[in-house]
């Protein structure tokens, strides 16, 4: 039996999910106050591990061997790449927000682009199909408004896989928004910022802080608090954090296929200059395909991304929508250069 090369897996799987719990004194910290041991259960049944982590009044962040986890009050975002099963980390984590904390399940967002090596991905990330099923299967009953949804692109290997389930239809309504933006075909002269040279002798934290600050990342929000990353031989991840808003980075700089993410939440009154985080993420990394994906409720933040990359050489190709319930819109546009880079 033949088996097709594989590089490494790019493209992350996301996870976002929401409790509630009826003890005020509980949820000023909430999902915080788990034992690291449970989060180390948790990320074991993904196949991935925490190389760092940092904290603030509002949140924690953990760089992961596999991409990032951020843990709220009421809330946690899981990030993985490579051929981590994500999803295995739901049951752990209802369980043990549940028994140990008192909090059950209110909201549950997956989203993921298309896979570069889906041949490659493990079970339940097989196929969109089986992950909805996993995910349904895994849900607790009381989340019942439900939906599934493939975004199409004009090109047949990029769309947006996008599945949102809540107990409540009418969910509080937020001025927040989640930009994920996914780039591919990264400019190899720009992505060779991302390996390190043989031997440094330096650690990953280390070495990490040295590519944010070499590549112009620092730039991006010059006010969040950076926590980052170097993987031995190449590859980078960082967490930003700014308040109660997060941001982070992660980077597969091998040709052929190379990928970078940037991924950040804001507020739609302006806490985050997205124009100018979206020119930034251009400047860093080139790529020839990018996509940015945009959820929010009432927001027209995906109004401001053309207007902000095209003047850097990027055309938009397709642009789609879709509503969820609880998530409100999610816009996906995709883009690449007017004109190819030389050699490609």
């Amino acid at each position: 039996m033949a088996f097709a090369f594989s590089g490494f897996e790019g493209f992350e799987k996301r996870l976002e999910l929401h409790f509630f719990g009826d003890d005020p004194a509980m949820l000023q910290l909430g999902l915080r106050k788990l034992d690291f041991h449970c989060i180390q259960q948790t990320l074991q049944a993904v196949q991935c591990t925490v190389v760092s982590a940092v904290g603030n009044s509002y949140f924690d962040a953990y760089v992961l061997s596999e991409s990032s986890l951020f843990v709220y009050p009421t809330k946690i975002i899981i990030k993985t790449c490579g051929t981590t099963q994500l999803l295995k980390s739901m049951t752990p984590l209802i369980f043990y927000a549940h028994t140990h904390l008192g909090l059950t399940l209110s909201s549950c967002r997956y989203t993921r682009g298309s896979f570069i090596f889906p041949l490659s991905q493990p079970f339940p990330h097989t196929s969109f199909n089986d992950e909805v099923t996993y995910i349904e299967t895994t849900l607790p009953p009381n989340l019942c408004f439900r939906k599934a949804s493939i975004m199409p692109s004009k090109s047949s290997s990029h769309a947006w896989h996008v599945f949102t389930a809540t107990s409540d239809s009418h969910a509080l309504y937020h001025q927040n928004y989640t930009m994920e933006i996914c780039m591919t075909d990264l400019d190899p002269v720009l992505a060779r910022n991302f390996f390190r040279r043989p031997g440094d002798g330096k650690s990953g934290d280390s070495a990490g802080r040295e590519m944010t600050e070499l590549t112009g990342i620092d730039g991006i929000n010059p006010h969040a608090l950076v926590c980052d990353f170097a993987f031995d031989p190449c590859g980078y991840s960082m967490n930003g954090m700014d308040g109660e808003w997060y941001s982070t980075i992660h980077v597969t700089p091998e040709e052929g296929y190379s990928y970078a993410s940037f991924e950040c939440v804001g507020s739609w009154s302006g806490d985050v200059d997205v124009v100018h985080v979206l020119r930034k993420v251009v400047q860093i990394f080139r790529p020839g395909t990018m996509s940015v994906s945009t959820t929010s409720l009432g927001n027209e933040v995906w109004r401001k991304v053309a207007g902000a990359v095209e003047p850097m050489g990027m055309k938009l190709r397709s642009c789609a929508m879709d509503q969820f319930p609880d998530s409100g819109s999610v816009v996906f546009q995709t883009f690449s250069p007017l004109r190819r880079k030389s050699g490609h």
